[in-house]
């Protein structure tokens, strides 16, 4: 019987805070919530890579794994992120802005715009 002696391998999160406060997976624009998002809606790592093609499907298989580990920070960080774009909503609507344009077709036009870039 043959046995495989591994080293133990240490994985950085490939997360970044671009604007601060706001994270994004690797070294590209996606943020963490879409990327989770997806994943909580039972998207496959390589799903997501076909959603946003400037993800690495090894960045995004980190940032999941880091999520599954421990998932109450990830948790709390949507949940701040969510409360932050509910409070612009109210901003917005107390000034007399009006949107027509519903998040789902935000989050179309920023998949869109993550492929051209």
């Amino acid at each position: 019987m043959t046995t495989v002696d591994l080293e133990p391998l240490t994985v950085t999160v490939p997360l970044r805070e671009d604007p601060p406060g706001v994270f994004r997976v690797g070294s590209s624009r996606v943020l963490l919530e879409l990327v989770l998002g997806a994943f909580k809606r039972g998207e496959s790592p390589e799903g997501i890579v076909r959603s946003y093609r400037t993800l690495v499907l090894a960045d995004v298989y980190a940032v999941i794994s880091r999520y599954l580990a421990d998932p109450e920070p990830f948790d709390r960080y949507l949940q701040d992120r969510e409360q932050e774009s509910d409070a612009v909503r109210r901003q917005l609507d107390d000034a007399g802005v009006v949107s027509r344009i519903g998040k789902e077709e935000l989050l179309r036009r920023a998949r869109a715009k993550e492929l051209d870039s």
